[in-house]
């Protein structure tokens, strides 16, 4: 019998935190972050990290546990989440992955079988073509040697466009190859998987930017400014949120031109979460504009009953 995982995901600003606190307080469940930002501490504003009151005393793993300038992976990642995956289920309780990186996600619930390319020589020499020649430059060329993986990868991605060239120079096989040969293993436990979305698109661009505006309440600017001191803090600051503030602190453009800028690239990150949920066809889909919020956990309470074997 393999352990049952319920997955709430989603693009940013749909609800997921919410959705996925009341199933946890209705299931007797804990969840694990599948965020590739929250992950790390120090920037709980612009990785739209819970608040102690949002968690309602749920217990949330994988969540501001690692430095910024750390390094990190979606290897490492699946190696911990199945560590919490294995510790929820040995207490009796529901694994609830929840979170907006699907490529995080997708590594979990596929049991992907990564190759050992990082960390090598050439990853140094990488990073310093990449500040001599640009993002643009290196996107080109991996474009050139796996353009399926290029197609997928947003230009400021710079750690996965790196990352593709240096498995593809340390392996001599590309990032899609690998993800074609990686599933060949069966995944120890079974997955029930909820997507939130919206019928009309519109909807949610319109939650991203009350969800700026909030955030910028919340002390956005001042958390930015802290990183942009942190001269090691390289990972932290291609975070949306951060970087479209830049010019702004810099001297550049006017705030109010900053914060529409942050919107644009909160927006345009939502349609690249949709494209990659769209690959999967066996999500349960729950539209956040057809169904009021009651109705919507009652339908995944429901559908999480069932997969689980609880009782209605």
């Amino acid at each position: 019998m393999k352990g049952k995982v319920l997955v709430v995901a989603g693009p940013t600003a749909s609800g997921k935190t919410s959705l996925g606190v009341r199933l946890a307080k209705a299931l007797d469940g804990e969840i694990v972050s599948a965020d590739s930002m929250q992950v790390y501490r120090g920037m709980p504003i612009a990785t739209a990290q819970p608040t102690e009151a949002e968690k309602e005393g749920v217990a949330h793993h994988l969540m501001g546990f690692l430095s910024p300038d750390a390094p990190f992976s979606v290897a490492k990642y699946q190696a911990l989440a199945f560590q919490c995956i294995k510790d929820i289920l040995s207490r009796g309780k529901v694994p609830i992955l929840l979170g907006g990186t699907g490529l995080y996600i997708d590594a979990v619930v596929n049991n992907t079988q990564y190759l050992d390319g990082s960390g090598t020589p050439r990853r140094k020499t990488l990073e310093a073509q990449l500040a001599e020649e640009g993002a643009q430059a290196m996107l080109e060329r991996l474009r050139k040697i796996d353009p399926e993986t290029a197609k997928m990868l947003h230009i400021n991605d710079t750690k996965r466009i790196l990352r593709a060239l240096e498995l593809y120079e340390a392996t001599g096989m590309t990032m899609s190859k690998q993800r074609e040969l990686s599933h060949t293993q069966e995944s120890p436990y079974a997955f029930c998987k909820f997507l939130l979305c919206a019928k009309d698109r519109q909807v949610l661009y319109e939650r991203i930017n009350r969800r700026v505006d909030q955030m910028l309440s919340d002390g956005l600017l001042e958390e930015a400014k802290t990183f942009f001191a942190l001269k090691n803090a390289a990972t932290s600051k291609q975070v949306i949120g951060y970087k479209e503030l830049y010019p702004y602190l810099n001297g550049e453009c006017t705030l109010e031109q900053a914060v529409e800028k942050l919107k644009m690239e909160t927006r345009r990150y939502c349609k690249r979460q949709l494209t990659w949920f769209r690959k999967s066809a066996d999500y349960i889909r729950l539209e956040i504009d057809t169904l009021s919020p009651e109705e919507l956990f009652l339908a995944a309470k429901r559908q999480s009953q069932l997969f689980l074997g609880e009782k209605l």
